[in-house]
């Protein structure tokens, strides 16, 4: 799966904002220029890993959260990975899905 740097970079903007930070605060913190912030948040500039932590880390959320739209212990983790997996799929498949879903949700560890 690439990797949709305008996406990761509209969320970041939006947990910022959330967080009533502003680009020159986080590119104080990071040492970079505010340039380079709004780069990022365009979708313009390539984040590293290192780096996108070090913003998680600033803006007190999950790398998971930017990288897949929800933090990995939310109820909405892999929602839209599921729903678009089951739009691929007839309603007899969804159905079957589902069962199993139910199944392995049900089962007790």
């Amino acid at each position: 799966m690439a990797l949709d740097y305008v996406v990761i970079g509209q969320r970041l903007k939006k947990a910022r904002i959330e967080k009533k930070l502003t680009q020159e605060k986080i590119a104080e913190e990071l040492g970079v220029s505010v340039a380079f912030i709004s780069r990022v948040e365009c979708g313009n500039a390539k984040v590293n890993l290192t780096r996108l932590s070090e913003i998680c880390h600033i803006l007190g959320i999950s790398e998971g959260n930017i990288l897949n739209g929800a933090s990995s212990n939310s109820y909405s983790y892999l929602s839209n990975e599921f729903h678009d997996i089951l739009k691929k799929c007839s309603p007899e498949k969804q159905k079957l899905i589902c069962k199993i879903a139910e199944l392995i949700a049900n089962e007790k560890n």
